[in-house]
């Protein structure tokens, strides 16, 4: 018998000065993570913030943890995810070749996020 994949799932994002930025994304980590208890959630960070995702991935293989999917928790598809985000995920292939690597779309991108943040928009007006 073999043994179930072992999941991963990295929730992307910038990363600030401010270490109160984070807490949004924590609490979409948090909330994640409570829907998925058969993955591992967690953040990783482009800059300012750590980890990064080479550390992050690094530290689920060392787990056991052989197939990762990245959710770029940005609005739009920018040059950090059409330069920087390639290169990072070329970079962490290249050290863990026995390690799968998926990389969605911005979430910002995503018909049902657009849909939501426009509820709140116009909610907004009814304030």
């Amino acid at each position: 018998m073999t043994q179930p994949t072992q999941r991963g799932l990295i929730l992307f994002a910038h990363g600030a000065r401010a270490a109160s930025w984070a807490a949004p994304f924590e609490r979409l980590r948090d909330a994640t993570q409570a829907q998925a208890p058969d993955a591992e959630v967690t953040l990783a960070f482009l800059e300012l913030m750590t980890p990064s995702l080479p550390d992050t991935v690094a530290a689920m293989a060392a787990r056991g943890i052989d197939r990762v999917t990245v959710v770029p928790v940005f609005l739009g598809q920018g040059g950090h995810l059409l330069r920087d985000l390639p290169a990072l995920c070329d970079t962490v292939r290249a050290a863990h070749p026995g390690l799968t690597l998926d990389v969605v779309g911005a979430i910002g991108e995503d018909p049902g996020v657009q849909r939501a943040m426009a509820d709140y928009c116009l909610a907004a007006l009814g304030n």
